[in-house]
């Protein structure tokens, strides 16, 4: 089956400063994460998979960094033949609390892979055990500043990449009913905690129904295996309840690499999508895989 990689990152720690990684390094991922991860290792783990083009998501450049620096490396790698052009679009990252706003998202159009922002807004006000992103002190979703500064990114028809913790999803679906316009990217299927409490899986499951109501939103299913080794239990069933809410029209994979890599290898990911979705018509497939993808990121 085709492929479309549409959640995948690279960094080079020799020129570019990700404190996240740098924490890494210190921590039980330190031999997964704390290596530079460029093209040819990705290459690397896509193997003979027919993976023809991908998204690269912005991998939490140091935020004291003018984010489009990460935005011109990465058209860079796309221009470079060695790439096979991927990536084939990028998500940067901006923040929509500051007063420069326009001029980063204007910056970052300068680019042609260019789409979309994704700003990480994981918050929870029940368990700060779960508020470990950088800048993300409050629940953005809430705060009219920022709501002016994403008012910018609508006027631009750029794309946005939601991840949110489950707890936000009535947050994020008044966002929506405010920014129709915008077509919104769930991340990582809605970032389930996956930790086998029924009222956190119950959070979960409303909170996409809820979402599932707009328009103007799609999921990637992705993320599922950098918190869970689970494949065959709660992993199925999300996976499951997410095609079942959102229909073959409005989700697509992806693979998160090299993050997913903790806990899985990277074809056979792949392979266990494949078999997850082994009921589904050939076109369906063709939906979950690649199309959905290539029409929603315009690649």
């Amino acid at each position: 089956m085709k492929i479309v990689d549409a959640h995948y990152h690279l960094w080079d720690l020799k020129l570019n400063n990700y404190p996240w990684l740098n924490e890494a390094k210190n921590s039980e991922n330190k031999t997964a994460l704390d290596n530079n991860y460029l093209v040819d290792d990705f290459n690397k783990d896509i193997g003979n998979l027919d993976v023809t083009k991908g998204v690269h998501i912005q991998a939490e450049l140091d935020h004291n960094i003018d984010p489009v620096v990460e935005t011109k490396w990465l058209q860079s790698i796309a221009d470079n033949t060695s790439s096979n052009q991927m990536p084939n679009a990028i998500i940067g990252y901006a923040n929509f609390s500051f007063d420069n706003i326009r001029k980063t998202l204007l910056e970052h159009q300068e680019y042609a892979n260019f789409r979309g922002i994704r700003q990480i807004l994981n918050y929870s006000d029940e368990d700060p055990s779960l508020n470990v992103y950088v800048d993300v002190d409050r629940n953005l979703m809430r705060d009219n500043k920022w709501q002016d500064g994403f008012s910018v990114l609508d006027e631009m028809n750029l794309l946005f990449d939601l991840q949110i913790w489950p707890s936000q999803m009535q947050d994020a679906s008044q966002l929506m009913s405010d920014f129709k316009e915008v077509q919104f990217i769930l991340n990582h299927t809605g970032c389930p905690l996956q930790n086998g409490n029924s009222e956190d899986r119950k959070t979960w499951m409303n909170g996409m129904k809820q979402l599932s109501l707009h328009e103007n939103i799609a999921v990637k299913i992705s993320g599922l295996f950098m918190r869970s080794s689970d494949k065959y239990n709660e992993t199925k069933a999300i996976i499951e309840e997410t095609l079942n809410l959102f229909g073959v029209n409005r989700s697509f994979f992806a693979s998160n690499f090299p993050v997913d890599s903790l806990k899985i290898g990277y074809e056979e990911l792949w392979n266990y999508f494949d078999e997850i979705t082994a009921k589904y018509a050939i076109s369906e497939k063709e939906k979950l895989f690649y199309k959905n993808a290539e029409k929603f990121y315009k690649i």
